[in-house]
This record gives C-alpha cells, sequence and structure tokens, in this order.
C-alpha cells in the first residue's frame, strides 16, 4: 500500500484471505495439540534456561491468523490469551516474551484503546524481554504496517507505560516501511532517533 512520500506499506485484509484454503503440510493441528507441543518444548528449555540464566523470549505469531484458526493451524500464539497461558506455563524469570507491539496490536479489535493495558498485564509481571516498537493503523480485521507516528496507537503513552511498569530491557525498531530512496538505513536511524526521544521525553520530571 502507498505510504507518505515514497514509502510503501504491508498490509492485511482478512476478507480477502482465502474462504476454504488448503491444509499446510503439518495438517490438521488443534489447539490441544499445538499446546503438547509447546508444552513439551518448554519443559525441556526452560529448565536449562534457570540453570545458565539465559532469558528465553518468545516473539507472537506475525502476522496473526483469527482465532479459529486458518489452513487448519490454530495458532495459539496468535492472541492475547493464548500469550497469557505461554508465559504461565513453567513460570520462570527466564520465560517470557519478545513483546512485538505491532503484531498484539494486530490481534486487537482496537488497538489504540487495548495495548497499554496489554503491556501492563505482562510488563507488571515481568514477562516483557524486549520491544518491538512499531505501530499499525486498523486492526484484527484490516491493518497496515506504518511508521511509528501515524498509526492506532499512541506510542508517546506506550512509552509511558513500558517506564509505569519498569520495564527494564531494549526497545528498538522491528521491520520498518519501505523506500526506495532509502539505501543506507535513513528509515531505521528515524525510528532510533524516535525511540530515543520518547524515552528523553518520559523520562522528564513533570
Amino acid at each position: 500500500m502507498p505510504g507518505r512520500g515514497d514509502t510503501s506499506y504491508s498490509a492485511f485484509k482478512l476478507k480477502d484471505a482465502k474462504a476454504d484454503p488448503p491444509l499446510t503440510r503439518a495438517g490438521a493441528v488443534n489447539s490441544d495439540r499445538y499446546w503438547e507441543r509447546i508444552t513439551y518444548f518448554l519443559d525441556r528449555v526452560i529448565p536449562a534456561a534457570n540453570e545458565y540464566e539465559v532469558r528465553m523470549a518468545c516473539h507472537p505469531n506475525d502476522s496473526p491468523v483469527p482465532p479459529e484458526g486458518f489452513q487448519g493451524v490454530v495458532a495459539v500464539l496468535a492472541t492475547v490469551e493464548g500469550l497469557k497461558k505461554f508465559v504461565s506455563i513453567r513460570e520462570s524469570p527466564y520465560h517470557g516474551l519478545n513483546f512485538c507491539q505491532s503484531s498484539v496490536s494486530e490481534m486487537l479489535l482496537d488497538p489504540g484503546k487495548e495495548i497499554y493495558d496489554v503491556i501492563r498485564r505482562f510488563g507488571t509481571r515481568k514477562k516483557i524481554f524486549n520491544v518491538h516498537f512499531r505501530n499499525i493503523r486498523g486492526n484484527r480485521e484490516e491493518y497496515m504496517e506504518v511508521a511509528p507516528d501515524e498509526g492506532a496507537v499512541d506510542m508517546y503513552k506506550a512509552m509511558q507505560t513500558y517506564k509505569e511498569v519498569d520495564d527494564p530491557h531494549m526497545v528498538h525498531p522491528d521491520h520498518t516501511v519501505y523506500s526506495p530512496s532509502d539505501t543506507g538505513g535513513e528509515y531505521t536511524a528515524f525510528v532510533y532517533g524516535y525511540i530515543r526521544a520518547l524515552i528523553q521525553a518520559v523520562d522528564r520530571p513533570s
């Protein structure tokens, strides 16, 4: 999709998805089977992470799929409820999330209102180990991945919320919008500057 200037944005419309898509090579994978496999993995990995003090940060499904699944696969990490359940399995200070703010926003019907409480939910429980600081325009039915200063989420308010929950970890860009004239990473530099400015703004005494 065309963006501002010469940029273009990735976009998604659920209504344009195939009504009866074929199964993937994994076949039908319902939620019970998915959770069984996740639990099998965590039961073996998290004890090692505890022993060696390595944080295991899971990235949510990107892009999310409908809660009822797609192509026969019920992707349980494509909803906030699924992420809540995920971090409750094998409770550990080394078991948490690579919190992709944009991917989580893509799970919500009204990300401009809902995302801050989701940050609080995981942030107060110390389950955010890393933040992909990205924005979208729209919601889980239809969205575009846009520049941080022009989406549905108030990124200043989001940064205030990370400060509120005392999140100590890294905040950085995820993949960015595309521009044919950006041959040296200028847009990524813009996003880093935007993030740094927001951190300085929320740290300033009122």
